[in-house]
């Protein structure tokens, strides 16, 4: 594993310690890439639903399969539905290790899930917005659930990257149309001043690398392509990208962080671009030499951007070397490099 040789220092043996069981088992998937059929790999899976974070996201849910209070889920930030199954899916949580979670999934997109494809704050289509609907299209897919209802999510998110079929918002007659956040195509959004938006498109574009070549239709393969051409329209390292409200870019796109929820930063952006076949793109270049300059004399990244005491448990001092940001790192850097 050439790769490897980028890090300053043993990081990998950090991260398969014993005392953090949900890194152990991603690092042992994700890094070593351990097949499925792995007893050491079966195990960890176990020990990291059973006594880690993911059991005590899990023991918070309502029987009915809701976090806080029922409905859409959005609020209150961060503990409710939907942030509580972005965490587990970037926790690795799975559906086949816990039956709550496919009753989880279920319940959210009984909820959220306009008729249109629009995952919702509200559960009305006018609640769509990209961050949330690439979250939550990623998440769902990464936690192993499966759901025909799925599909339609992703055709409306592919059809608000192109414009296919999409009336602008001000024909509210219009069966299939914009709304006010989720304002335009190649992630126009109502937030960012009704310009495109790099937050959402590193969401839509995470949720696109989930799908394997057989489920990418046309109208996806399209949108896939606008989105990484978008991202690649500017040196993602310097994140330059639309600002909408403000003269530079968020200082949040440098500070590493975990969990990430709708702030993004560039390793989010690299971790789309390389899912999606391009870690050997030179337009990733600096991207990734910025990602590998950030650790520390032992191979570590530091939490840089947190929610301590937001979410359900903390992860990890803030500006201190983390294990889950150096996973993170990790990974991109594994992928990058299996591609160069």
């Amino acid at each position: 594993m050439v790769w490897l040789n980028q890090l300053k220092g043993d990081s990998i043996t950090w991260l398969l310690e014993d005392s953090n069981p949900g890194v152990r088992y991603l690092a042992l998937k994700d890094v070593l890439g351990a097949p499925e059929t792995d007893a050491e790999l079966r195990a960890a899976r176990k020990a990291a639903h059973q006594s880690g974070a993911i059991a005590e996201i899990l023991a918070k849910m309502d029987e009915a399969g809701f976090w806080m209070k029922p409905g859409p889920g959005y609020n209150p930030k961060y503990r409710s539905t939907v942030w509580s199954l972005i965490l587990l899916a970037q926790l690795g949580a799975s559906v086949e290790q816990d039956g709550r979670i496919a009753q989880a999934c279920a319940y959210y997109l009984d909820h959220a899930l306009a008729g249109g494809g629009q995952i919702s704050s509200t559960g009305a289509p006018s609640g769509t917005i990209d961050c949330l609907q690439g979250n939550l299209a990623w998440a769902i897919r990464e936690l192993g659930y499966e759901d025909l209802r799925l599909e339609t999510a992703f055709e409306w998110m592919a059809r608000t990257v192109t414009g296919e079929g999409l009336s602008p918002a001000q024909e509210r007659q219009s069966p299939m149309r914009y709304y006010a956040y989720q304002c335009g195509p190649m992630f126009a959004c109502g937030a960012n001043n009704q310009m495109p938006c790099a937050w959402g498109a590193a969401k839509v574009m995470m949720a696109f690398s989930k799908l394997p070549n057989s489920q990418r239709t046309p109208l996806i393969e399209r949108a896939i392509q606008r989105g990484v051409d978008f991202l690649f329209s500017v040196d993602p390292a310097t994140a330059a990208y639309p600002s909408g409200y403000a003269e530079k870019p968020n200082r949040s796109w440098w500070k590493f962080g975990f969990p990430v929820f709708y702030v993004t930063d560039i390793l989010q952006i690299v971790e789309a671009l390389v899912n999606l076949g391009y870690g050997n793109d030179p337009r990733l270049a600096s991207a990734l030499e910025l990602i590998v300059e950030k650790q520390d004399e032992k191979g570590r990244w530091a939490l840089e951007y947190h929610y301590a005491g937001k979410t359900w448990i903390d992860f990890g001092a803030p500006k201190q070397a983390n294990a889950w940001v150096t996973l993170r790192a990790a990974r991109v850097l594994k992928v990058a490099g299996e591609v160069a």
